[in-house]
Formats: structure tokens, sequence, C-alpha cells
């Protein structure tokens, strides 16, 4: 049974309903709680970029084997961390791209830049990097008689007949108001914005790839990007059979038919859904999992006196302290406290407290204060 409908703005008084099916809100409870656990989870600085960028590889090679990239996953990985100034072939420029636009995005993510035209814009100009000017940028008439279209590869049918290119900068508009004023679930917003840019296909190339790069930046900005960690384009490269039929909803191949206002398009946003309750799954569970080896990992890095100085401090509640304090209270050389210090910053359990260049103090990491009751019981200590 439906429980709720949105109406999402599409073309001027036009508005697209959704049906929210118990489906679909069950699989975003799943989310949500999936996003809870994985808040109460803390891994060391280190940790977390060497994850997200293994996580950025992960989706530059998946998101890419959807296009059809011929790349294995670790001539994908080769191919990113190349020397940047030698010649790739196009599938490792392709691969190199996506990386490259992930990283773009996560910078706009730390200005939290609003979705706009010109940022979908730069990221297929990303994408697209090393192409011919013609497949940069929004894309424009076509030569007489040649019609625009996606082909089946074997039959050369059209399989799907996007908008007029006229329509293109109205429907892109639209789509960015829509998203910077609705109040619509972050998670039902991803998945409009991941759709409408497949269908509008603003560009001659690049149409798949930036709707996923920029579907996933809506759900970085909205705080479902789980740091980072993790690949939805993973899920939707497992069968890109079901994502495209996902997609197309069964609908005729012509966008004025149907597409620019899908009857039922509670078929894609579940199947969204269902990826990501998969993926937030997954990430909880990786990050799990590299919490507890982290810390045993870390833990088994210090000497005794190291430990005993780890264990003092967080029986003490010395979420910040200065060396030369801690080394009245414990009573050894300052030297030695820093010594130790900076023991503990390398495994990720202090953190320095910079002041104009000079270290003036230590506070513990969240990473020490999360595992706080685990420290003191592998220590025997409870």
């Amino acid at each position: 049974m439906p429980c709720d409908i949105i109406s999402i703005v599409k073309r001027g008084d036009t508005l697209i309903k959704v049906t929210l099916t118990n489906e679909i809100l069950k699989r975003i409870s799943e989310i949500d709680e999936n996003r809870f656990s994985l808040s109460t989870i803390k891994l060391p600085s280190v940790t977390k970029n060497r994850l997200r960028k293994n996580s950025k590889k992960k989706s530059s090679y998946a998101s890419n084997k959807i296009e059809g990239n011929p790349l294995t996953e670790e001539q994908a990985n080769e191919a990113i961390d190349s020397d940047p100034h030698k010649h790739f072939l196009k599938p490792e420029q392709e691969i190199r791209n996506y990386f490259l636009a992930l990283n773009f995005l996560e910078e706009r993510l730390k200005k939290k830049e609003l979705f706009s035209k010109s940022m979908i814009l730069k990221v297929q100009s990303i994408v697209e990097k090393g192409a011919s000017k013609e497949k940069i940028g929004l894309r424009g008439p076509m030569a007489p008689g040649v019609l625009f279209a996606v082909y089946d590869s074997e039959t050369g049918i059209p399989e799907y007949i996007p908008p007029e290119y006229t329509d293109i900068p109205a429907l892109l508009d639209e789509l960015v108001e829509y998203v910077n004023t609705t109040d619509d679930y972050p998670l039902i917003i991803a998945a409009v914005v991941h759709y409408q840019l497949v269908t509008i296909h603003p560009f001659e190339d690049g149409n798949g790839r930036t709707a996923r790069l920029m579907s996933g930046y809506i759900l970085d900005y909205y705080g479902y990007g789980f740091n980072g960690i993790g690949s939805l384009e993973e899920y939707f490269a497992y069968d890109p059979d079901e994502y495209y039929s996902s997609l197309q909803m069964g609908l005729p191949a012509l966008y004025y038919s149907g597409r620019e206002n899908p009857p039922h398009p509670e078929i894609w946003i579940n199947y969204f859904m269902k990826m990501m309750s998969l993926y937030s799954k997954k990430v909880y569970e990786l990050s799990k999992a590299t919490e507890e080896e982290e810390l045993a990992g870390s833990f088994s890095y210090l000497n005794k006196k190291e430990k005993e100085f780890l264990v003092f401090l967080l029986k003490k509640r010395l979420y910040e302290f200065t060396p030369i304090d801690v080394s009245r209270m414990i009573g050894v050389t300052n030297k030695t406290v820093i010594n130790r210090c900076t023991k503990l910053v390398n495994c990720g359990f202090l953190i320095p407290v910079i002041v104009k260049t000079r270290i003036r103090s230590y506070r513990l990491s969240d990473f020490s204060k999360a595992n706080e009751k685990k420290i003191l019981r592998s220590y025997s200590i409870v």
C-alpha cells in the first residue's frame, strides 16, 4: 500500500508525482539506520583518507565499466596511480577523468557549494577531458537528416531519443531550481538528479558518468556520502541491465512520449534505494571491521610505557593537555612525555594542537575516545 506522495517540479507547472510505497520507506529507514550506526565509528584520519582514496578508485572503475570501458580494476588503478604527464589511451583517460571529477567535487563539498548548472558543466568537462571539442559542453544541432539518439550497439535501433537540444538549458535550470528549493527527502533528491540528468541527456557524451557524479554530490552534500567510504557505483555496475531497465521504466524511446513525466517513477526510486541500502550496509560493515583492525594494530605498535601513558590519559579524562603539565603529574621529564605523545600521534591516538606552526598542546583523538572502553579492557583495566 502506498504511504505518501511527494510532488517533484519538472517543467513549468508540470509535476511528477512519486508514490512512496512501504518498500521505499522501509529502504529509506534501513539507510538511515546504517547512517546512524556509521556515525558511532571513529577512524584515524590517515585511515579515512586511505579508505576514501580506495573508494574513489573503485567508483572510477565501476562507473566507467557501466559504459563499457574494457579495463580491469587492476589496470584502472594503475592508470590512476601513473605519472599524469604520460600519454594515456582513451580507456585509461576515462578512468583518470572520473577520479579527477571526484576530487573536484570533494573540494566543492568542503565549501558547501550549491548544486548548479555551472557545476554540472564543469564536471562533464572533466569527465570528457581529452575528447574533441564538440563532446564538451551542451550538445547542439545535428547535421541535416541525422537523429541524435542512444542506439543499440547490436541492432542499430534507437533505444532512447532525448529532448531537442533547444530544450536543454530550460530543463537544466528547472532541475537546479528543484534541487535548491525543494524540501523533499535528500535521498529522493539524489535519485531525481540521477534520473533527470540521464534522461535530459544534455551532452553528446558523458551523460551517465556526470549523472552518477552529480547524484553522488547530492548524497555527500546532505550527509549520505558516508565520509567518502565505499562506492555506490559498484552496486550499479553489478547488473547494468537492471540499472538501465530501472532508469527506462518500460517507457517508449522518445523523451516526449513519457520520459519527461513518467507515470511510475517509483520504479527507479525503489531501485535507487535498494542500491543505497546495500551500499550503506557495506560501508558500515567495512568501517566497523576497519575500526577493530586499526585499534588492534595501532595498540600493538605501542610499548608498555606508551600503553600505560595512553591509559593514564583516558582514565584522567585528559582530553587536552600540555606535555609539561603531564610530566609533573607522572614524574617524568618533559622530553619523555613529548616522545610518548609523538608515538601516540603516529598511531592515531593523539592529535597535536598547532598554533603558529608550533605544537601548543595535544588532545585525545575521536578514535581514542570512541574506543576508550576497548583500550582499557585490552590493558586489563576496566
